[in-house]
């Protein structure tokens, strides 16, 4: 509900042995990574653009106060790759979406684990959200719904 708190990570692996069963998935072999994007319906397999993702109006990082919504929403779309689109007290400039490596369309080189963040909702709404990693629209889907009422 409005005001609850809702911790979010989550752990990946660099060097998963799984004896060639398990790794038909999308990304480098023995690598396993995971974001968090939203889209608008369970029938569609593209995410929103940032910009358009208006769930994250509101929401609040109790890990990260200076955090806009926005910045939450980078942090969890790039697994922690960028921590944030701006600079805040928890994520140096080096480290926001505007710094100049770019990541890899596959989360490749994003970080296996994220460290997350506390979050707080500040109003209503359904977040439709999906990992964009896995999800090459034949016989994988990674999707959930999150309700905040």
């Amino acid at each position: 509900g409005i005001n609850a708190e809702y911790g979010v990570q989550w752990t990946g692996s660099n060097t998963h042995d799984n004896n060639n069963d398990g790794d038909a998935g999308q990304g480098t072999d023995g690598t396993d990574r995971h974001n968090l994007l939203q889209f608008n319906s369970l029938d569609e397999n593209y995410p929103l653009k940032i910009s358009q993702a208006e769930f994250w109006d509101g929401v609040e990082s109790l890990t990260d106060p200076a955090a806009s919504g926005e910045d939450i929403a980078v942090g969890l779309a790039t697994s922690g790759f960028y921590c944030a689109k701006q600079e805040t007290d928890q994520c140096p400039a080096k480290f926001t979406s505007s710094k100049k490596r770019k990541l890899n369309d596959e989360l490749n080189n994003a970080p296996a684990s994220y460290f997350g963040h506390v979050l707080k909702f500040t109003k209503k709404g359904t977040l439709l959200y999906m990992c964009s990693r896995n999800n090459n629209f034949s016989n994988r889907s990674q999707k959930g719904s999150l309700v905040v009422n």
